[in-house]
């Protein structure tokens, strides 16, 4: 009866290994091919004229910048800060802007949002938006 314990056990012998080929030719006997990933190892940052084109046409469908403020808004806002005696820092904290802010809308660099232009209305007492920019704000009507 042969079992594995009669087995001879032999210390410091390498068991045979698959060697991979680099190339096609012949290994143990047997031909193994090998292919080349399309992709391997390039410059992911030029990848042919596709991407380059595509590129292209994203920079010349550009969308146009967003309008800035009406100069008559900055002037009827600088109007009536200046009737109210109250600096731009004064008129940033009744609405909760920053100063710097109150100064893009009054040079006319900033872009329109309605709801500090709103806050901007009540504080300055002032009409800023639609056809009769710089009017005053009547108050509540009566009925």
């Amino acid at each position: 009866m042969s079992s594995e314990w009669d087995a001879n056990l032999v210390i410091g012998s390498k068991a045979p290994r698959a060697t991979v080929a680099k190339s096609s030719s012949a290994v143990n006997g047997s031909v193994v091919a090998t292919d080349k990933k399309v992709t391997a190892g390039g410059n992911k940052a030029h990848q042919g004229t596709d991407h380059q084109k595509i590129a292209k046409l994203d920079r010349d469908n550009e969308v146009a910048p967003p309008s800035k403020i009406a100069p008559s808004v900055g002037r009827a806002m600088m109007n009536a800060r200046n009737d109210l005696k109250l600096s731009q820092k004064d008129i940033a904290q009744k609405v909760n802007e920053k100063p710097s802010v109150i100064q893009d809308y009054e040079s006319g660099k900033a872009i329109p949002n309605p709801q500090i232009l709103g806050k901007l209305e009540r504080a300055l007492g002032v009409k800023l938006r639609g056809a009769n920019i710089g009017e005053k704000l009547g108050g509540p009507k009566k009925s």
